[in-house]
């Protein structure tokens, strides 16, 4: 039967597997590797006769069917232990003999079409959701949390130099400019601060503004 017609009269069946195999020639081997890179799609093929009052109908189905190339249910015993669950038409053949109304013989050739894989789906660091990708990303956690950690604290030191630089450079504007400006070497180091994105001279500097060596 295909999908719902049924093929009442057929004359005969045949059923056919093979498996996907590469030879590989091997240099001082006595003959070639077989690589085998999984089975085809099971192949069915069959011939019969349509006959009686519904036979053009179910001449036009298969036509187009046929035509069409969409999927089609396929049962048989001859395939009960496949488990196929959808064929497509791959060739078929009609004829029809002078002298014999409604009588029409076929020749059908299917192929198993199975379902495509879900989908994969991108997960962080660019890996595939239920692949190993060779460590657990849960242990980076505690990696991540220190250093967001002192990023943080760099982060806070820097706050506090620019506002000891606003600070002094509010004092400054106080300063007689005619006689100079003895927070000149002050102003200097805190600027030195607050222009820095490197963390090691952002400190050296303060430790200069503080009197250190």
């Amino acid at each position: 039967m295909i999908d719902d017609i049924a093929l009442d009269q057929v004359a005969w069946v045949r059923q056919r597997t093979r498996q996907r195999i590469v030879s590989l020639p091997i240099l001082g081997l006595e003959g070639d590797v077989q690589q085998k890179l999984g089975r085809g799609s099971h192949e069915v093929e069959l011939a019969g006769v349509l006959f009686g009052g519904g036979a053009a109908g179910a001449l036009a189905t298969l036509q187009e069917k046929a035509k069409t190339g969409a999927e089609v249910s396929f049962t048989a015993d001859i395939v009960n232990a496949l488990e196929l669950e959808k064929m497509v038409l791959l060739d078929a053949e009609f004829s029809e003999s002078a002298g014999m109304p409604d009588m029409y013989q076929y020749r059908l050739a299917l192929r198993e079409s199975p379902p495509l894989p879900e989908p994969a789906e991108l997960s962080s660091f660019g890996g595939l959701d239920g692949f190993d990708v060779g460590f657990d990303m849960g242990a980076l956690g505690d990696v991540m949390g220190d250093i967001a950690a002192a990023a943080g604290e760099i982060q806070g030191a820097i706050e506090a130099a620019t506002e000891v630089l606003g600070a002094i450079q509010s004092i400054a504007g106080l300063a007689d400019l005619a006689v100079g400006n003895p927070l000149s070497p002050l102003l200097d180091a805190a600027s030195g601060i607050a222009a820095t994105p490197d963390t090691g001279s952002a400190t050296d500097a303060l430790g200069a503004l503080l009197g250190g060596d």
